[in-house]
This record gives C-alpha cells, sequence and structure tokens, in this order.
C-alpha cells in the first residue's frame, strides 16, 4: 500500500484503512497550543501515518511511518520540540512470544527533523513454534504512540500525544496453507496477516460463471422462509461480523455437511434432481465450514436445518467451489473458531 492510498482510504474520519489482509493503514492528527502566561499564542500540528504491509508468504510485518502537514501559526517553540514515536507490543496470545525488531524507528527527534525527514519503517518478525494449536497460531497487540513535550520555558495546553490503532499482527504456520515448509527453511514457514474479518464476493450477474451460487446465498440472506429444508427462524450465518462463518478442514465432518445437505436436495427435488448429472446440490453455508448442513449433528446448541439446499447448474456449482477455495488460499484463512469470514453478493 502506498501512502497515497492511505490517505485516500482514510479519508477525514477513519481510524483506519484495510486493503486487504496484509495492507492496512492508521493515522492521527495531532495539535499544540502553545502558551505563556497560561494564555494562548499559537498554534502548531502534524500528521501521522502508519502503513502496515506484508509480503507474500513472509512472516516479516513492515510497518512504514509518515510524518507530514507540519504547520505552525503565532508564537510557538514548535521547532525545537521533541518528539517520540514509539511502538509497544503490550500482549501476545500465547504470553511470552518473542520478536525480532528492525528498521529506522527514529527514537526522539524534534519538530524540524520529522519535517525534515519524513518516514521511517519498523520491522517485526516472529519465528514459528511459538503460536499453539496446529496451526502454530500467534496473536499480538501493535501500538505505535506518539508524545512530545515543549522545550523551555514553553508550555502546552491539553494532551502530550497519543495512540494510533493498528489491526493486530497474527502468524500462523498451517500444513493446508502456502509456505507450510518455508521452502525447505524450517525457520521461515508459515506467514503473517493482519487480524481482519474479510469478505468472499459472489456476483450474481448476468454470464457471471457462478451466478447460480450467487443467487442462492442472495435468497438464502433475504427470503430464507423460501428456502429449503424449511424453518421458521432460519437465519444463516456470514451475513455480519457479529455472525461469521468458519472455515473447517477436517475430511470427515465436510463429507457429513455435504451428506446432509444432498439428503435435503433429495428430499424435496426427488431422487433424480441432478437431471443426469446436469444439476448438483448447492449448500449454503458451505460445506467447508462448520455452520454446514450437518452443524447441528456436532453442535448440541446449533439451531436443526439452519441452512439451505438448491440445485443448480454444476458448472456454476464449480466455479463457486473455486472462488471459495481461491479466498481460503490468498486470505490465509485459518480452520476453527479464532477466523471467519463474510459473504457478500454482488447483483
Amino acid at each position: 500500500m502506498t501512502y497515497d492510498e492511505c490517505v485516500k482510504g482514510l479519508g477525514s474520519d477513519k481510524k483506519f484503512y484495510v486493503k486487504s489482509r496484509f495492507a492496512v493503514c492508521n493515522g492521527a492528527s495531532f495539535l499544540q497550543t502553545w502558551t505563556r502566561n497560561g494564555q494562548p499564542v499559537g498554534t502548531s500540528m502534524f500528521n501521522v501515518r502508519a502503513v502496515g504491509t506484508i509480503a507474500q508468504n513472509s512472516r516479516t510485518i513492515t510497518f512504514q511511518y509518515y510524518f507530514t502537514d507540519f504547520t505552525t501559526a503565532g508564537t510557538t517553540g514548535a521547532p525545537a520540540m521533541p518528539i517520540t514515536t514509539k511502538a509497544d507490543i503490550p500482549q501476545s496470545w500465547p504470553s511470552g512470544a518473542r520478536y525480532t525488531r528492525g528498521g529506522t524507528m527514529p527514537g526522539t527527534k524534534t519538530f524540524t527533523q520529522l519535517k525534515a525527514q519524513r518516514t521511517f519503517k519498523e520491522t517485526v518478525t516472529a519465528k514459528p513454534g511459538q503460536g499453539s494449536g496446529s496451526a502454530d497460531l500467534l496473536f499480538a497487540v501493535y501500538e505505535p504512540a506518539t508524545s512530545y513535550t515543549p522545550p523551555a520555558p514553553w508550555k502546552l495546553s491539553g494532551a502530550l500525544g497519543g495512540k494510533l490503532f493498528m489491526l493486530a499482527p497474527r502468524w500462523d504456520a498451517a500444513s493446508y496453507l502456502a509456505n507450510s515448509t518455508g521452502g525447505g527453511t524450517p525457520a521461515k514457514k508459515g506467514a503473517a496477516t493482519f487480524s481482519y474479518v474479510p469478505t468472499l464476493t459472489y456476483s450474481a450477474k448476468a454470464g457471471a460463471a457462478e451466478r447460480g451460487v450467487a443467487q442462492h446465498i442472495s435468497t438464502a440472506f433475504t427470503v430464507p422462509q423460501d428456502t429449503k429444508p424449511y424453518m421458521s427462524a432460519k437465519k444463516v450465518p456470514g451475513q455480519s461480523a457479529k455472525d461469521p462463518l468458519h472455515r473447517l478442514v477436517n475430511k470427515t465432518r465436510k463429507d457429513d455437511n455435504r451428506k446432509a445437505a444432498v439428503k435435503q436436495c433429495k428430499r424435496y427435488w426427488g431422487a433424480k434432481y441432478t437431471q443426469g448429472g446436469k444439476l448438483e446440490c448447492d449448500e449454503y453455508p458451505f460445506a467447508t465450514t462448520y455452520e454446514g448442513a450437518a452443524e447441528a449433528d456436532h453442535d448440541s446448541e446449533a439451531k436443526k436445518f439452519n441452512f439451505s439446499v438448491k440445485p443448480i447448474p454444476a458448472a456454476e456449482n464449480l466455479a463457486g467451489g473455486n472462488i471459495l477455495r481461491s479466498f481460503y488460499a490468498k486470505n490465509r484463512i485459518i480452520d476453527g473458531m479464532d477466523d471467519g469470514f463474510l459473504v457478500k453478493i454482488r447483483s
């Protein structure tokens, strides 16, 4: 992500902007009011933006900082004001993780020095083997902060800095995702992402390869009472961040989901619903999610029949499946409840 993309994405009121799970940014404006004898005599300000990016299949996160828009008005001591920039990692899950940090973090520089330097960076790397579960999952909080103090004998009113919001970094070394071996270098296996709920988009437009899948999901979202099997309080997940879908990699449970879906297709459209292979039983939520058709068989608290099935053209079902698999891979979607995603239909 470039600086200009970050500025445009943030606009005038957003705390952060997400381009992808591998490119995010945030920003903050800092205004100083300079006083003498308790009275304001001038103001100064500057903006800070931090862009976090991750190269493909890398465990290193690069944070590029930009100091811009330095201005002064009236009488101030701004040119000599020391400004300190640092970034803490106050929490990790599991705790006790260690990180390798590098780059050109400036520590403390004056207003004038930062105006001239403008940009610097920091890198953060977490080695594999520190996470939890089979995916070797490691989550952290990365907390950039900027603070400043007035040079003597000046005084400032108000806050003397603040923290920037940054999406939480995550590292994994899942065997079913890219770079699971590190290309023969175990210390480099896996990759980093930012913790964010991504959205899978399907198109219901005429001519879209996955149109049948998209239309089916759209009906399940908007008029669930018209879907099969019937369930009076049906509300399928994947529509909001409070109720996302979760990827499933266990083959037995995926097979259970597919069998449960096909059973309902046969129930409502008959044993020959495929019309000789022209149609396939499409299910939502997907069979590759924990919320699939057999969810109630594995989770006693799940609502039975809170899914939808429909025979659709086989080619469109295949296209939808290919898009889903690509989405999992590109976004490094992890198996289980520690990750999630949404679905959106473009019409």
